[in-house]
């Protein structure tokens, strides 16, 4: 027993630490932009992903798992909340986290390799279209530093490992371009402006 949890939780200290600090940097204005998105209040989205990340650490995760705010759940619950309001959004989430659980225990995901490629493929892709399409206001026409900002973050995630490896290259964007952005006190719009918290 000992010597599972020495495996599982501390085989790779530098990678978990690594992760979670990019994880977090990450989450706080994820969690605001899918908020906005769904059109709630941001602090719900915030407390929310909050729970959710430290549910998951304690009970465990997988490759791959999202837990945390989605756009996939963030768009399909725009319409939920514009027609009967937050309550529903919480019955839902709570329903969806059922139906989860209740695949989980009739393991209902070796029925996966019977959907066609195709179709999660397609899924997938309109769902990364989707989620674009609602990013794309929050940085067009805003300020010509923005498309900078951009296009550098953009180098920086796909160039950058190429060359280092030992550090996650958005935790590097993440870190140098905040610090570029505060210090150079640059016509750029945050998190902040999205919705008040």
């Amino acid at each position: 027993m000992i010597e599972k949890m020495k495996k599982e939780w501390f085989s790779n200290v530098k990678g978990d630490v690594l992760a979670g600090i990019v994880v977090a940097l990450a989450l706080i204005p994820e969690a605001i932009a899918f908020s906005i998105i769904a059109g709630v209040d941001p602090m719900v989205g915030l407390y929310a992903s909050f729970c959710i990340a430290v549910i998951i650490a304690f009970v465990g995760g997988r490759p791959g798992m999202i837990s945390a705010a989605t756009g996939a759940m963030a768009l399909l619950m725009v319409p939920l909340v514009k027609e009967h309001g937050l309550n529903y959004l919480l019955a839902a989430t709570i329903l969806t986290g059922v139906i989860q659980v209740i695949f989980g225990v009739f393991k209902v995901a070796k029925l996966m390799k019977f959907i066609p490629r195709a179709v999660m493929i397609g899924f997938v892709n309109a769902l990364a279209i989707l989620i674009f399409m609602a990013q794309l206001p929050h940085f067009l026409g805003i300020s010509n530093m923005t498309y900078v900002f951009v296009a550098i973050t953009l180098v920086i995630v796909y160039v950058l490992p190429r060359f280092i490896k030992s550090i996650p290259a958005p935790l590097i964007a993440i870190i140098a371009l905040t610090v570029v952005a505060i210090y150079a006190n640059l016509d750029l719009r945050t998190v902040g402006d999205l919705g008040a918290i």
